[in-house]
């Protein structure tokens, strides 16, 4: 039996080894091998990027969108603002939207895949609608977090997302979190909660000191970073944090940091790929995740691997993979006390800390490993097929 073919369309997959942007997707592009599936890749390009490469073996098509200036909207976790915020960044979408179905519609003549497989409903979705309906493949769409708050903060976007969702064979969210959201906007859609896989192998637990706090994320409102510095100064204890992202907010933080006087307890390493990360997750006490709203939180999924336990808000995604009192500390968003608390306990309880971190590993395990999460993806699509 010949394998199952499956073309993945997404705004954001790794550009090069380690990067960090959509590398959950090639971890899954991968491990599907296995499951003897075969995928190639439709997403935009951005400056440096070939048309054509294979990634880890996995073959990915470019698309460009727009003059290369312009071309901002992938890759950067900003494309929401991009859009909203000047009219080249509307026409950017516009070239996406048309220039990302055209890429589809080349490749699956040339290919022929056997599904397609769209990451995001926004932009994948809408670009996948056309080549779907040309060649009379199955569509298996997921969402990841951003496209769901987009719907649920535009009520414009309700009609389109339906149609997308009505379109697909088969619907999958990475959290029950957003599993209600979809249920809310689309009611007759049934979503299945499957998560993205995880580098087990990459993410790991290793010997030596833990000394320090952790963030790993965007430097914006939305991830919380303001008032996880707002916390750090209400600790009993002056321990340090490392801060791994970049992002707009950066000036203005490490001006409150100064403000509260714990500038000098914060180490600012701006963005990293992801094995440069992975130090960071091993030295640390505790991640800290004070966002709203994530799709999942896969920062939460790569701290515990590394037997790092977490301490985050209790939204969105993230109190999926975070049990609270047994692998880490969900405090109500907006509790700047309670993160501030959390983090005191862990500081000065390291055995509580170390406890939290091996069961915080085991669970991962179970439910983020490329192979079993490749397994139940493999199912679907052989399920759309059939059917």
């Amino acid at each position: 039996m010949s394998a199952l073919r499956v073309l993945f369309l997404a705004h954001s997959f790794p550009r090069y080894a380690g990067d960090a942007a959509g590398s959950f997707l090639l971890h899954l592009a991968t491990a599907l091998a296995a499951q003897d599936v075969e995928v190639q890749v439709v997403a935009p390009s951005a400056p440096g990027l070939l048309p054509f490469e294979a990634i880890a073996a996995i073959p990915v098509h470019r698309f460009r969108y727009a003059p290369q200036s312009w071309e901002r909207l992938a890759y950067t976790g900003n494309m929401a603002a991009e859009v909203q915020g000047s009219v080249t960044g509307k026409l950017a979408m516009l070239g996406y939207l048309l220039s990302g179905t055209g890429a589809a519609g080349r490749v699956m003549r040339a290919w022929r895949p056997h599904v397609l497989h769209a990451h995001w409903w926004f932009p994948g979705g809408l670009t996948a609608l056309l080549p779907q309906r040309r060649f009379g493949v199955p569509m298996v769409t997921t969402m990841h977090g951003s496209d769901v708050r987009l719907a649920v903060g535009t009520g414009a976007a309700h009609p389109i997302m339906r149609h997308v969702l009505g379109r697909s064979a088969a619907v999958t969210t990475v959290s029950t979190w957003l599993a209600e959201q979809v249920r809310r906007i689309a009611p007759s859609v049934h979503s299945l909660v499957e998560p993205m896989p995880v580098a087990t192998d990459l993410f790991s637990p290793a010997a030596g000191a833990r000394e320090r706090l952790l963030f790993v994320g965007r430097l914006n409102q939305q991830k919380g970073i303001a008032e996880l510095v707002d916390a750090l100064a209400r600790t009993r204890t002056a321990v340090g944090l490392d801060v791994i992202g970049d992002g707009p907010d950066r000036a203005a933080l490490e001006a409150r940091a100064t403000s509260l006087g714990v500038a000098e307890r914060i180490h600012w390493h701006g963005a990293l790929p992801q094995p440069s990360v992975v130090p960071f997750y091993q030295r640390a006490i505790a991640t800290i995740m004070p966002g709203r709203d994530e799709g999942l939180g896969l920062v939460a999924v790569e701290a515990q691997l590394c037997e790092t336990p977490v301490i985050a808000y209790a939204s969105g995604g993230t109190v999926d993979t975070v049990e609270n009192g047994a692998t880490g500390f969900l405090v109500s968003p907006g509790d700047i006390d309670g993160l501030a608390k959390a983090i005191d306990v862990l500081v000065g309880e390291p055995a509580t800390a170390v406890a939290f971190g091996r069961r915080g590993r085991a669970a991962m395990l179970s439910r983020f490993a490329p192979d079993a999460v490749a397994g139940r993806y493999a199912a679907i699509y052989r399920q759309v097929t059939a059917g």
